[in-house]
């Protein structure tokens, strides 16, 4: 079955539906029907649908083209799950934010596949774009499989791929920023890659789905940890009296081993702030905490 999917997407034969049409599902689902693929939307935001059935984009750069593609995903949006069904994959890019106590909030994705387990059926590849911990791709495929409908790489195929948008950089390009894709399986990696191929000239393929979940953290965390730090050498600086920006003007002159990161109000964004704590959070869970991410966390909270 695996193989037949495989055939269909490079015939791009397929109908994919994207579900979270916000900054990383519509653009998105723009880079699919640029490629002649027919997209189906589901969101739950009755104002970004009446947007997008009147041909607005509210993404800077991302504009409505005047072909039958754009056309058709336009009156092919809605708020209904059931539409779902008349699809071969399905992309999940519904944000992952912190609830109130600084905790990982899920309930989008999990109230989200609890609404789509009813529409989904045996043929069918699930994929996770939203930022989460280690593991949750597959926790929710067992909410999905509460009844033992499916097989995992036999009859129904699971992937995560990270997003890797961002936002205002006019400079970004899709095309040029390699796509990190897993599968549960090979057959369920295979689908994935073969899909993704078709819109980046780059594709890695982790070799399973934790692997690819912890890379998406490990990328934000790293920029978290080396703001933190260069937000400590501000005050530092400041302290002994010399200019922040004359010592990174110094350091950056070093051609190996230094990459550089700006003094700033803290960190803004979806991901730095939050992805981390995914993280640390997840790791309290297996007995260990997390120092320098927490420390980091803290530090650019603190400015």
């Amino acid at each position: 079955m695996s193989k037949y999917i495989v055939k269909k997407i490079k015939n791009r034969q397929i109908t994919v539906c994207v579900i979270g049409l916000g900054y990383v599902g519509l653009p998105l689902a723009f880079r699919f029907l640029d490629e002649k693929i027919k997209v189906i939307g589901i969101d739950n935001d009755l104002e970004k649908l009446k947007k997008i059935k009147g041909g607005v984009s509210y993404i800077e750069n991302k504009k409505f083209k005047k072909n039958n593609f754009y056309k058709e995903f336009q009156s092919n949006v809605s708020s209904d799950y059931s539409n779902a069904k008349h699809v071969d994959i399905i992309i999940l890019c519904l944000p992952t934010p912190l609830n109130k106590i600084n905790n990982p909030d899920m309930s989008l994705l999990n109230n989200c596949v609890k609404k789509l387990s009813k529409f989904l059926k045996k043929g069918h590849t699930l994929i996770l774009e939203s930022t989460v911990y280690p593991g949750a791709t597959l926790e929710l495929f067992k909410i999905i499989n509460k009844k033992k409908r499916f097989s995992l790489g036999k009859n129904f195929y699971l992937i995560f791929s990270p997003e890797r948008e961002n936002p205002g950089d006019k400079l970004f390009s899709y095309k040029s920023t390699p796509k990190v894709v897993s599968g549960y399986s090979k057959a369920c990696g295979s689908i994935g890659f073969h899909l993704y191929k078709l819109l980046s000239k780059k594709v890695h393929l982790a070799s399973s789905l934790k692997v690819a979940e912890l890379s998406k953290l490990l990328e934000n965390t790293y920029r978290s940890v080396n703001i933190g730090l260069i937000n400590e050498f501000k005050i530092i600086s400041k302290r002994l009296g010399v200019n922040v920006w004359d010592v990174i003007n110094a350091a950056t002159t070093k051609n190996f081993g230094f990459k550089k990161f700006n003094p700033g109000p803290g960190v803004g964004g979806h991901c730095i702030p939050v992805d981390p704590i995914y993280l640390s959070w997840y790791m309290k869970k297996k007995k260990y905490t997390t120092k320098i991410i927490e420390i980091s966390s803290k530090l650019n909270s603190a400015m």
